[in-house]
């Protein structure tokens, strides 16, 4: 079934917006990226409507502007991947150690203020000071924070503790 003609927008809108949808949903499998799509469309139509409502078969100029919608969306999403791949095959990592697990465990078990003083300061070597200024709090704060991070570490890590920062 197809809308031939109609001059009112809105009453265009109603009787062809679920149609749409379902088409897009059935072509790109998502229910979401089609009613972005169909949005997108209608939002492309407005200011043609003087033009396209005199067609013989508006509904068939919506169609069309939702698919190429549609190929493109699917087009980039394709470029993502493929670009995603290229970054990541040139880079390969290796495996992390079996200590470096344990590391990656322990500190996720650690408050988001102690993990991040122990990654800036104990990873990336930075001084206190400029740990303190990248997490927007006093020195002390880090200190505190690194103090902490170290004595719930030590357990979980079979490390002894020390009071240096």
């Amino acid at each position: 079934m197809s809308v031939e003609r109609t001059d009112d927008l809105e009453v265009f809108y109603h009787l062809t917006y679920q149609r749409l949808v379902g088409l897009l949903t059935l072509a790109g499998g998502s229910r979401s990226d089609a009613e972005e799509i169909a949005q997108e469309t209608y939002i492309r139509l407005i200011p043609r409507w003087s033009t396209v409502s005199r067609y013989d078969l508006p509904e068939a100029w919506l169609r069309k502007v939702a698919f190429r919608l549609l190929a493109q969306r699917n087009r980039r999403s394709q470029n993502r991947v493929v670009a995603m791949r290229r970054a990541v095959s040139g880079t390969a990592s290796p495996a992390p150690s079996a200590e470096g697990v344990d590391v990656m465990r322990a500190l996720a078990q650690l408050p988001d203020g102690q993990r991040h003083a122990v990654v800036l300061h104990h990873l990336l070597d930075l001084p206190v000071e400029q740990v303190a200024d990248e997490l927007g709090v006093p020195p002390g704060t880090i200190k505190s924070r690194l103090a902490r991070a170290r004595a719930a570490l030590a357990p979980l890590l079979d490390l002894e503790v020390s009071d240096d920062a």
